[in-house]
């Protein structure tokens, strides 16, 4: 019997203890016995019941369910939370949320899978804590734009800045990692011409682009969206927990991206 305390273990091990965190087991007991798994970005309605087709009932989820970051919820008498959590108690599923923990690996397997399916994990990478920096043959925005959304098969990107412009050294930024404050750094202290993030706020490294291109410093910023930069990187642990518990069905279920092209 493999139980979902066996596969907390086995994803938090690498990691030391986190004292503050999201991460936690939300609903289920840790001696439960485990049918299969689903490893997915947000667990969904979508998604739930996917696990009920699968008969997977444990899912693995990136960010949290109920619409917030934090588990207290003032949201909790409105509609569509309830009926989530009615379906979650009487399909008898369990959800781990893995964030804090994952994004702590080293390198941080969210960023090592967006890498990799943009293959770029094989170039001159440089990680740190929260980005990373990667050396490519030289390119541009564009090109670079059309790449991603080839292999992370998305519809559309927004870039901030000259799309013809040539760069070779590309700063990556998952989530909601593209503020100003973690992007601006890798544009003046490490000399990135180009960065790639999930989200941020529009006023801040938007803004900066666009005066460091009327100084004549020639930058960019291409945004993908939050999803679509780290659900890479759950689908890069289902590779991880398939060698682990190879007994065990593993499924990574990806939603449809969530904005619309009008």
């Amino acid at each position: 019997m493999i139980s979902i305390q066996d596969v907390i273990d086995e994803i938090t091990k690498p990691v030391k203890k986190i004292v503050n965190t999201v991460d936690g087991l939300l609903y289920g007991e840790v001696n439960e016995s485990i049918t299969g798994i689903i490893v997915t970005f947000v667990a969904s309605q979508y998604v739930l019941k996917k696990s009920t087709e699968l008969d997977a009932n444990l899912i693995i989820t990136h960010e949290g369910i109920f619409y917030s970051h934090h588990a207290h919820n003032p949201l909790q008498d409105y509609k569509s939370f309830i009926e989530k959590q009615r379906f979650i108690k009487d399909s008898n599923i369990a959800i781990y949320r893995l964030h804090d923990y994952i994004h702590h690996y080293q390198p941080d397997i969210i960023m090592l899978g967006l890498l990799k399916s943009l293959e770029l994990d094989k170039n001159n990478t440089k990680h740190f804590d929260t980005s990373a920096i990667v050396t490519v043959p030289t390119t541009t925005v564009g090109q670079m734009a059309n790449q991603i959304k080839q292999k992370l098969e998305i519809p559309y990107v927004r870039i901030i800045g000259d799309i013809e412009m040539t760069c070779s050294k590309i700063g990556f930024l998952v989530g909601y990692r593209g503020g100003s404050n973690l992007a601006i750094p890798l544009f003046e202290n490490e000399g990135v011409e180009l960065i790639i993030a999930g989200e941020g706020p529009e006023w801040e490294t938007p803004e900066y682009v666009r005066d460091a291109n009327e100084q004549g410093r020639n930058k960019a910023l291409i945004l993908i969206g939050h999803a679509a930069s780290e659900e890479p990187g759950m689908e890069y642990l289902v590779e991880l927990l398939k060698e682990k518990f190879n007994r065990l069905p593993v499924h990574f279920v990806k939603e449809k991206p969530i904005i619309n092209v009008f």
